[in-house]
């Protein structure tokens, strides 16, 4: 049906604001530039980002991408008003992959879809995305901003990214590298990161009304805690791709794995090889205290907690024990606390709780 109104149909009120666009373009500008790498040879602007990668010293060089976003951590982030950590967690969501390879990041690019576009919001969007990338060393060369009116309410989002790494071929981790007797590293997480959010919302927040959410959200996590629920819920991942890739001994590393969703009993099997398990001492690692909670709120099955969240792990190495003590140390001086989880062992592939 055609537009029958006195004033001409315009962009903006069919609910698209270039102006405010460009206005938050303006205010991330500065952010973004901050994680500018030598090898980034375009600026914010134009129609693509370019880079030009130092491959001095690959024999073979091999190219690594990844892509993720943040789940439906972005509605907690939503509820709670506070947009500017989840940013961190798209990069650690996309480099954390990546490095499972033995790659180094290189850069990065971000896609930000949004009801109505509020210039403060993005700023606090990409600030985060930004802060996520000087700590993975990686550069954001890139993104993307869509208001989407009708779509998507105001106030609502959602995060998605790419990064690319280079590793050379002779060096790439894999399962094809492991072998029996490698002992199992695990780098601690304090929080859900990315994953799991589904689960969580169910559990904490069940049918409540958006204000009974609000309010149980700005309340105590639990009993004793000095946060909020909110807090809590959206404290950022860890990015690990730094502490990996400065890793002096990257020979003793055979492979790698990302805890995301599906838990280990769901991510570590995939790097390791048919005929070889992980067999993980039940007590060996930290469960934080969010976990247990969301349990006891849920009744959720502990077979349930571990099939969908890291339980306290965010990463696993699988390396030769000549060099589990050595890498343990690196890490550790990287302020990530490790647990020596396990070994390797003869039997089906997957992960063993003992």
């Amino acid at each position: 049906m055609a537009n029958n109104a006195e004033e001409p149909l315009t962009y903006a009120s069919a609910g698209v604001d270039i102006e405010a666009g460009e206005t938050a373009v303006s205010k991330i500008r500065s952010k973004v530039k901050a994680t500018f790498t030598k090898e980034v040879v375009s600026d914010i602007g134009g129609f693509a980002g370019m880079f030009a990668p130092d491959l001095s010293g690959y024999a073979e060089p091999v190219f690594v991408s990844s892509t993720d976003g943040v789940g439906t951590k972005a509605m907690v982030a939503t509820m709670a008003n506070v947009y500017d950590t989840v940013g961190i967690d798209l990069v650690a969501m996309c480099v954390d992959d990546l490095v499972c390879t033995g790659a180094r990041p290189l850069f990065m690019l971000d896609y930000v879809s949004i009801g109505k576009l509020d210039p403060e919001q993005i700023e606090m969007l990409v600030g985060g995305i930004a802060d996520g990338c000087v700590m993975a060393d990686t550069a954001l060369v890139g993104g993307e901003m869509a208001e989407h009116p009708g779509a998507m309410e105001p106030g609502d989002f959602d995060l998605a990214g790419f990064a690319v790494g280079l590793v050379d071929r002779s060096k790439v981790w894999g399962a094809d590298r492991v072998r029996e007797g490698h002992k199992l590293i695990g780098l601690a997480s304090p929080n859900l990161r990315s994953n799991g959010f589904s689960l969580a919302r169910a559990a904490f927040f069940g049918s409540l009304s958006d204000d009974e959410v609000k309010a149980v959200g700005a309340g105590p996590a639990w009993n004793g805690s000095a946060k909020s629920l909110f807090e809590v819920l959206l404290e950022p991942s860890v990015v690990y791709s730094h502490a990996i890739t400065s890793i002096p001994d990257k020979e003793f590393v055979a492979s790698c794995a990302h805890i995301t969703g599906g838990g280990m009993p769901g991510n570590l099997p995939r790097s390791l090889p048919k005929g070889l398990s992980a067999m993980i001492g039940a007590g060996s690692f930290e469960i934080p205290h969010i976990f247990k909670e969301i349990q006891n709120r849920g009744g959720i099955s502990e077979e349930e907690m571990f099939r969908v969240f890291n339980m306290g792990v965010g990463m696993v190495l699988v390396v030769d024990p000549a060099g589990e003590v050595a890498i343990r140390s690196h890490i550790e001086s990287c302020a990530i606390p490790t647990y020596a989880l396990g070994t390797v062992v003869g039997g089906e592939r997957g992960v063993i709780f003992v």
